[in-house]
Order: C-alpha cells, then structure tokens, then sequence
C-alpha cells in the first residue's frame, strides 16, 4: 500500500479534518503560501490534493470572479466536504473534481498558478506528478507547494507518531511519520529542477500552531486521521492513555493560553 493510499480517510474523518485540521493548521499555511505565490485578480488556479479546500477558497478570493479555481483531490469524502463550504461571493467560483495528481484530469497549459500544501510527500511517484503540474501550467506558470520538515523539526508529529505506534501499532506508527518523510530540501530542489522547473526557491517557513485547549484539540486531530477507526476501537482507558501520552509529551509548549507548537516545513517556488 503506497503512503497517498494509507492516507485516504474514510467514515466522518474529512468533517472533523475541516472542524479541526483545516482552523489550528492548515489555515494559517494556506494564508502563507497563497501570500508566497504572489496570486493576481483573474488567474487560473489548480490546487492539487486541495483535501477540504482551504487553499482553493483563500485563492479565488484573491483571483475574483475574473478568475478560475479547480480543488483535485483523490477522496470523494473530502471533496464533498469541500463542496458544503461557499466561498464568498466576491470570489472566483471553485470546481472541484475528483482526479488523481499522477494523471491531472486537463489539458497542457490551462493554469496560471498550481498550488499543492502538504501532499506531494504522500504521492507515490512525486516527479510523475510534478511533471503532471508542470504540464498544465502556462508558460512562466508559478508552482507553490509545502512540505513538512523532517520529524526533529516538528515535535508535534513526532509526539502523534510515537503515541500511535505506541497504542495502535507500528504501521499506524510509520503511517504517521509519512507526513514529515520528505523533508530534504536538496532531494526536492533536484526533483523540481529535473522535471523542468526553473528559478526554483525553497525556503524553511516556521509558524506557530495555536489552540486554546490542546485537551479538546488532539481527539479532534485523531478522528481526522486515516487511522481514526482503529483509534476509536482503542478501549477507553487505552484511548485515554494515548490522549495523555500525547498531552505529556506536548507538556513543554503548553501556556496559559493553551497549546504554542512551532511547526517547520519547506515551501518551494518555481515557475514553468
């Protein structure tokens, strides 16, 4: 089972990644790396392996109705989420569709701008799909993609995994360390370069993951997990141990504001 597949979520996984995922984490990156790519009123924007959507939606806020946006992603469960959430009137009007990024569901040169945030660590050919990205981007198309540090840079998915592991197993263990798998900075830089990007930047972006009540947090990010199912079937003094293992292990970045988690990933530019 490739890594893309052992994260596909299933059941109620994709409304509680958008209740609680998409708010503490993957909002404030989504802001990030739409500011990074530097998006202009009336761009063609791709989002592949958008999940819920959040960098599809901030997008065609910045592209307006003169604009385009299309949300990709493998999981139906997701994108149907994704389609529950009206972007605001103002905006671009967003497709979503279904489609897999090695075989990207258009045509050479249709896009201005492809954006992927954390899923080009979970493809299992990543220069494939790269290629499928550069194909459909006009020429002197910008592509921005994220990708998570290494573990020792993110303790709080290293806290996740080695809980996991710990009370689900040790495939659910390396499952959740895939996240934070492809963190070398050269490996990715040589990848883009060599399916054909030029002016390729990476930068090491740092920002600080916030919720007033890491108690409340941590089961809402479990049942988000592909590996929910087996969590939930945890009995509940296990269950309950695997939540307090993880809120011990965060103990260092807990204040009386609640939860202060520095997390790192790598965000690359490069244009067509």
């Amino acid at each position: 089972m490739s890594q893309q597949e052992r994260w596909q979520v299933s059941g109620n996984a994709a409304e509680a990644y958008e209740r609680y995922l998409v708010p503490t984490l993957f909002t404030p990156w989504a802001h990030d790396l739409i500011a990074c790519a530097a998006l202009q009123p009336g761009e063609r924007v791709l989002d592949v392996a958008c999940g819920t959507g959040i960098v599809a939606r901030l997008a065609a806020a910045h592209v307006g109705v003169a604009g385009h946006v299309v949300g990709v992603d493998l999981n139906p469960g997701m994108l149907a989420v994704a389609r529950a959430q009206t972007p605001a009137t103002a905006s671009a009007r967003v497709e979503w569709r279904e489609g897999n990024a090695n075989a990207l569901p258009y045509d050479d040169a249709t896009f201005d701008v492809v954006f992927c945030q954390q899923g080009l660590q979970f493809f299992p050919d990543k220069a494939h799909a790269l290629r499928e990205m550069h194909r459909v981007l006009a020429p002197g198309g910008r592509l921005a993609l994220s990708v998570w540090r290494s573990l020792p840079y993110n303790p709080y998915n290293r806290a996740l995994a080695d809980a996991v592991e710990r009370y689900v197993g040790p495939d659910a263990g390396r499952g959740m360390r895939a996240p934070c798998g492809f963190g070398d900075a050269q490996v990715l830089r040589t990848l883009l370069t060599t399916v054909g990007f030029r002016e390729t930047s990476i930068h090491i972006v740092i920002l600080t993951m916030r919720h007033p009540s890491p108690a409340e947090y941590i089961p809402g990010q479990l049942a988000a997990l592909p590996f929910a199912g087996a969590i939930k079937a945890l009995e509940t003094a296990a269950q309950t141990a695997l939540h307090n293992d993880i809120l011990t292990a965060l103990h260092p970045y807990i204040d009386d504001a609640g939860l202060a988690m520095p997390l790192e990933a790598h965000v690359a530019l490069a244009r067509k």
